[in-house]
C-alpha cells in the first residue's frame, strides 16, 4: 500500500493520540496542557499556536472519536464516524510545501484549532484507508496486557503487536520458556 509522507505522519499522530487514553491501570497520558504540547512536539504538528485548557478538552474529544474508529467492526461504521468528524472540523484542503517537504495537502483551515487540525488531517488519513479497502489495518496489539493501537502497514497485513521488540518479543520469550518447561517435565 502506497502512503505518502504526510498521510503517514497523520496516521502516526492518530495512533499516538489514541494511545494517550487511559486504559486499564494506565493513567491518561494527556493530563494537562504541558502534556498536550509534548504531544504536538513529538508528532511535529505544524501551525499550532498557544494551547489552553479548552484545546486539551477538544483534543480529548477528537481522541475519543478516533478510538471509536479503531473499535468499529466494519467500514460503513468507520465511514460514518469519519464523515461527521471531518465535516465538523471544517475541512479546507490546500496545497503546501513547508519544512523541506515537497507539495502535499493539508486538510485543516489556516489558523484552525489543534483539535480541528487533528480531526481534519487524521480523519482524512483514516478515510484514505477506508477508501482503499484497508480499514482492517487499524488494529490493537495482541498482547493480552497491552491493547495499544497501531496501523499495520506490513505488506501482508500480518503485524500483531504494537512493537515487536517489546510486546512481540516478550510473548515469544514467554512461549519459548513455557515450551522448555513442558519439555523438561
Amino acid at each position: 500500500m502506497l502512503i505518502n509522507h504526510d498521510t503517514r505522519c497523520a496516521l502516526d499522530a492518530v495512533v499516538d493520540l489514541v494511545n494517550t487514553a487511559a486504559e486499564g491501570e494506565e493513567p491518561d497520558a494527556l493530563p494537562d496542557v504541558a502534556a498536550l504540547r509534548r504531544f504536538v512536539e513529538r508528532n511535529v504538528i505544524s501551525d499550532v499556536g498557544a494551547l489552553e485548557d479548552r484545546d486539551l478538552a477538544a483534543v480529548r474529544s477528537v481522541r475519543a472519536r478516533f478510538t471509536e474508529v479503531f473499535a468499529t467492526e466494519d467500514s460503513r461504521a468507520a465511514a460514518e464516524l469519519l464523515n461527521v468528524m471531518i465535516a465538523a472540523a471544517g475541512t479546507t484542503p490546500r496545497l503546501t510545501d513547508h519544512d523541506g517537504y515537497d507539495w502535499h495537502v493539508h486538510y485543516f483551515a489556516p489558523g484552525a484549532s489543534l483539535a480541528d487540525h487533528l480531526a481534519a488531517d487524521g480523519g482524512m488519513a483514516l478515510a484514505f484507508l477506508v477508501v482503499a479497502g484497508e480499514r482492517e489495518r487499524l488494529r490493537r496489539c495482541d498482547a493480552p496486557d497491552c491493547r495499544r493501537a497501531f496501523v499495520d502497514l506490513s505488506r501482508n497485513r500480518s503485524r500483531r503487536y504494537c512493537d515487536s521488540r517489546t510486546c512481540g518479543n516478550r510473548l515469544h520469550v514467554a512461549a519459548y520458556r513455557a515450551r522448555r518447561r513442558e519439555a523438561e517435565e
